[in-house]
């Protein structure tokens, strides 16, 4: 039974460190960018055929 407490309290540490980092990351900026994936799609052609003409 100690070992379950011990494996849940783990988990816990864990999951809070996460959701600490995701936080962290959100605050810095990281998901502010809405549209380059939007645009990304239509850009990938032009790179494939740019480098086929090489």
């Amino acid at each position: 039974m100690a070992v379950l407490v011990l494996l849940i309290g783990i988990s816990l540490l864990v999951a809070i460190g996460f959701l600490i980092s995701f936080f962290w990351s959100v605050n810095d900026g990281q998901y502010d960018d809405d549209y380059t994936p939007s645009v990304r799609m239509l850009f990938d052609d032009e790179l494939v055929e740019q480098k086929s003409k090489k």
